[in-house]
């Protein structure tokens, strides 16, 4: 087992805690970078789509397992990042220039709903997020005249003076680009005192505020943040479709968002990732073992619907730490190994008595 002695401040925020980390990390960079040449056109796809995915639930993640947060509405952001990418595309706006408007703008919405999170939490704060996203999809459904409605708008590929993105290799590279900048910012973003207040408050509101932490200052700010990362996957979304239309934004792919970031593992940036394979991953499990089942059952309509809540309750009752949660215990039992103890990771109550009380 591998023990830290850390000796000054800077060693306490460093990106990687010890050389195992860099040279891990460094090969699964290298992986990432040799896919196009070791995976197959479909699954490189899937990988694409698993990159877009991270980028969106590093936003969630952030907001959710940081700052503890929920928003059931969270789809709402994809589509507003989404459709502004497609309609600055369609005017000729360079790529760069349009994904930052997509993530601004994605901001500026976020910070209107996270208005609602100064007064409201828990249930609440679902609600108000849930009835978000009903009214940007009716929005979606109407403007017609820029959105395109019900009928939708298809996207023109990403590209900026003179050179566009052609191939699927290309395009992959440039969502693994863009996925590896959104997790350096939430790393950095995760050191300094603005990412600290975010986990404070989410431990609890009562002892961040006695410290001095401005409440609605940083729950709107966490919103703003990420909303900003998830308009930004929604334009790399709008661009791998390459056809979007308001339904594909609705409460389903919010729900399908934040399963993502449960299983995955909350307050982990690794669980982002994992949530992601997770999320991509399992219809292609299903369509593959649906064969083998009755027919009564593999040919059923709600089958992916009825796993995916199986699999989650599964998850809320027997590991809530989610999938990366998991792997730590297994890492952990290995090190210690004979030395493990079962409660190691037991919950303990960590909440002040008046916040028993409110």
């Amino acid at each position: 087992m591998r023990f830290l002695f850390k000796t000054d401040y800077e060693q306490d925020i460093r990106l990687a805690r010890h050389g195992g980390q860099v040279f891990w990390y460094s090969v699964l960079v290298a992986a990432l970078a040799a896919a196009p040449w070791l995976a197959p056109e479909y699954w490189l796809a899937q990988l694409t789509f698993v990159l877009i995915y991270s980028v969106v639930g590093l936003g969630l993640m952030l907001l959710a397992g940081f700052t503890g947060l929920f928003s059931i509405g969270h789809a709402a952001f994809l589509g507003v990042g989404a459709y502004t990418e497609a309609v600055l595309a369609a005017r000729g706006m360079p790529f760069p220039v349009s994904l930052l408007f997509a993530g601004v703008l994605s901001a500026g919405v976020g910070t209107i709903v996270g208005l609602p999170a100064l007064r409201v939490k828990g249930i609440y704060l679902g609600i108000a997020t849930l009835s978000f996203g009903f009214i940007v999809v009716e929005v979606l459904a109407r403007w017609e005249s820029v959105t395109g409605g019900n009928a939708g708008m298809t996207v023109r590929k990403p590209g900026a003076f003179g050179w566009t993105v052609e191939s699927a290799t290309g395009f992959y590279y440039l969502c693994l680009a863009v996925a590896v900048l959104a997790t350096l910012a939430i790393l950095n973003l995760l050191r300094s005192p603005t990412g600290r207040a975010f986990v404070a408050i989410r431990d609890c509101e009562i002892s961040a505020q006695s410290m001095g932490i401005h409440l609605a200052r940083y729950k709107t700010l966490s919103f703003a943040l990420s909303a900003a990362f998830a308009g930004i996957g929604g334009a790399l979304y709008a661009h791998k479709l390459t056809f979007i239309s308001p339904d594909q934004f609705d409460i389903a792919q919010s729900i399908d968002l934040l399963l993502m970031v449960v299983i995955g593992g909350l307050g982990s940036v690794h669980g982002a990732f994992l949530g992601a394979g997770f999320l991509i991953a399992m219809p292609q499990l299903i369509s593959q073992v649906k064969d083998y089942l009755p027919p009564a059952v593999g040919q059923a309509p709600g089958l992916q619907s009825v796993v995916f809540g199986a699999v989650l309750i599964a998850f809320v009752l027997f590991e809530p730490l989610g999938l990366y949660g998991r792997w730590v215990k297994v890492r952990t039992y290995f090190e210690l190994f004979p030395f493990y103890r079962e409660g190691m990771f037991r919950r303990q109550k960590s909440f002040a008595r008046s916040d028993r009380l409110k």
